[in-house]
């Protein structure tokens, strides 16, 4: 956890920070000296049950070194339940100036087998969520001037992953609607940027291992601990940071700025295009260009560093 006092007097809500990525953002911020509202609902990886355990187990992390937290056990799913949390953090605090959205669940399952409740529960964590207390948050960094989003986003949507395709569309749907908050609020004063994070969690703790690849690739995943996503984040929200619009890969100690899509090659007919022409010369022309399949595992081929 960083040294350096950079957000002192600032009030962080961190959502899904009683275990994993959430938990080191919420000691990480306390510790650069603002004050934080531990959001977490304490289901598990799937979404279900609650636990109030984890969340005050981490507020109590903070105040056993001097810092200032308090605790929130309700779902960002609920559109009502994240104004909550806004609310307390300015009743309890007086002032919010950062969000890191950072709660999610997985229900991975092949495609064709995906239910309608894999895909609901998902986006509605995620990418919901994600609106939902951005939203809240919204309407108080308007009124200050002042404010920053991180939102938690993943190479399972920028890039492309086996049996996630609700995961994958809600990450891809969040750096959509962190660029839109960038563009929306930087009148405002108000920033929105990304963070992809490579790093062993309970979450990732789910990836089945079905052979000896993926048995390699989780026990590489281990060697990344959470704790070295939180400095980035940090950064971004303290006051030295103007970036906005930006998507970032953490991966352990390696700091990556993400693509984002932009035209990569055009062919033009001056009588326009039929299906034939398309086939025959727009396809041809453009497939030096065109993507692989590729999955996270196939672009990030080094082992971490």
């Amino acid at each position: 956890m960083t040294q350096d006092r950079l957000l002192e007097g600032k009030v962080a809500l961190v959502t899904g920070a009683g275990r994993g990525i959430g938990r080191d953002y919420a000691l990480a911020f306390a510790a650069a000296g603002a004050k934080v509202v531990v959001n977490d609902l304490g289901g598990t990886t799937r979404g279900e049950g609650a636990d109030r355990i984890p969340a005050l187990e981490v507020a109590k992390e903070i105040e056993d070194v001097g810092g200032a937290a308090v605790v929130n056990f309700d779902s960002v799913s609920d559109f009502d339940a994240a104004q909550s949390m806004v609310d307390q953090a300015m009743s309890e605090f007086g002032r919010l100036d950062v969000v890191i959205n950072n709660a999610g669940i997985l229900r991975d399952v092949i495609f064709h087998r995906m239910t309608e409740d894999d895909w609901d529960s998902v986006i509605a964590v995620h990418l919901k969520g994600s609106f939902n207390v951005s939203r809240a948050a919204a309407t108080v960094f308007r009124q200050q001037e002042s404010g920053a989003f991180i939102h938690m986003t993943s190479t399972s949507g920028l890039i492309g992953n086996f049996g996630q395709a609700n995961y994958a569309a809600a990450k891809l749907g969040i750096a959509g609607l962190s660029k839109s908050i960038a563009l929306d609020m930087t009148r405002f004063n108000v920033r929105s940027n990304c963070i992809s994070p490579f790093a062993w969690s309970r979450m990732i703790g789910t990836i089945p291992i079905g052979d000896e690849a993926q048995r390699e690739r989780v026990e590489k995943l281990k060697t990344m601990t959470t704790a070295k996503i939180a400095p980035v984040a940090v950064a971004l929200c303290s006051d030295r940071s103007a970036v906005t619009g930006q998507i970032f890969g953490v991966r352990n100690n390696e700091i990556f700025l993400m693509g984002q899509s932009r035209p990569l090659r055009s062919v033009h007919r001056a009588e326009g295009w039929t299906p034939e022409t398309v086939l025959d010369h727009a396809i041809p022309a453009m497939s030096a260009d065109f993507y692989p399949l590729d999955r996270s595992a196939d672009v990030f081929s080094w082992d971490p560093i």
